[in-house]
């Protein structure tokens, strides 16, 4: 069959890498177009636009680049036509998804939803427009099962596919000898994987280095990204950037210091301590904390619906406040211990790898029914 993915984003690119690699196992002559990244394209050729292009995040960025998003949805829309799918899957990524749901069904084009978009964080009502351009929902947070019951919805729990990337992951136990770092414990710094988490959030956590010299601070590259992308926010402070080995990084880190987002969860799932970050355009923020209406942003904490992680947002990111929860982390037996015990629940509560697999077997067998 013919699946068309999209997904506008880094974790899109990998859970839909993932999702490829087990269609592929169902359907060994699958065909993909798609918008991803070089980890989908590793899978399967039909790269039609790279994520790199697309991830605008926050209300002022998106009204800033609306012509681009304009341009690219219509994009999408034209090369769907051309390729004429089975199936169109859409991977998060909702503003730009949900038009595309609707455009699609409207063509009559069989729509997959795989990894919700947070409608339960704001402006439920949106539901609505998912039940009816969406045919199957498959959904990657337990909880979400529960919210789509109260609106009616039928949805599909697969667990979460950053089990199955953290279960393929091979550790490497020379990371240290073979990325020439020294013998300092290391504090993993990930800032993000768009353009302006750079600008507004590693600034932060590059001053915060200088109140731990005895550890060395080194940087989970976006593979969006070239080495020279991240220099310019060093400040003169020399600091390793490593690319395509984040979950090796982590695992030989003391602790880690991250952007709101995925990669909280995984560094979780990890078991490594962190402190979470976020800083945006102040509209956008302004914005956000009057329409969202949940009490935490990071999904460690909104998985177990309780303040696991530190969430330092906009004027509490700051060097000198993520240095005090740092210390916490690093000089404080207790409070290390109490956070990776909750990280033994949320690895209860997310269950086993398979996720990617387990989706992949529900949308084929619903296409061929």
């Amino acid at each position: 069959m013919k699946y068309y993915i999209i997904a506008g984003e880094a974790s899109g690119d990998l859970h839909g890498s993932n999702l490829m690699k087990s269609l592929k196992i169902k359907d060994p002559e699958a065909e993909f177009r798609y918008f991803g990244g070089d980890l989908m394209l590793a899978v399967s050729p039909g790269l039609t636009m790279h994520y790199s292009e697309m991830a605008f995040m926050g209300f002022v960025e998106v009204i800033a680049n609306l012509n681009s998003i304009f341009k690219n949805i219509k994009s999408a829309k034209q090369d769907i036509i051309s390729f004429q799918p089975d199936v169109v899957i859409l991977i998060d990524f909702p503003g730009f998804n949900m038009k595309i749901a609707e455009f699609a069904k409207s063509k009559g084009f069989k729509v997959f939803y795989y990894i919700s978009p947070k409608v339960w964080a704001w402006n439920q009502k949106r539901v609505l427009k998912i039940k009816k351009f969406v045919d199957r929902m498959f959904c990657i947070l337990p909880f979400e099962v529960d919210f789509y019951k109260k609106w009616g919805m039928d949805v599909d729990y697969v667990g979460n596919p950053i089990l199955d990337a953290i279960d393929c992951n091979i550790p490497d136990e020379f990371f240290k000898r073979n990325h020439n770092l020294d013998v300092r414990p290391i504090i993993a710094l990930l800032p993000g994987s768009r353009k302006q988490e750079l600008e507004r959030v590693l600034p932060e956590m590059v001053r915060t280095a200088d109140r731990f010299p005895e550890y060395q601070f080194v940087i989970a590259g976006a593979p969006s990204f070239g080495k020279e992308d991240y220099t310019g926010y060093l400040e003169g402070r020399k600091m390793t950037v490593i690319f395509n080995s984040t979950y090796n990084l982590l695992l030989n880190s003391k602790a880690a210091i991250v952007t709101s987002g995925t990669a909280t969860l995984e560094t979780a799932l990890l078991k490594i301590p962190q402190v979470v970050v976020y800083k945006g355009n102040p509209v956008s923020i302004a914005i956000a904390r009057m329409l969202v209406k949940i009490k935490y942003i990071s999904l460690v904490n909104l998985v177990m619906n309780q303040g696991i992680v530190k969430e330092l947002i906009q004027e509490e990111c700051t060097s000198r406040i993520i240095g005090d929860e740092l210390d916490l982390i690093l000089n404080d037996p207790l409070h290390r211990t109490e956070m990776l015990v909750k990280y033994d629940e949320i690895s209860i509560r997310m269950g086993e790898p398979g996720a990617s697999g387990r989706a992949a077997a529900l949308m084929f067998a619903y296409l061929n029914t």
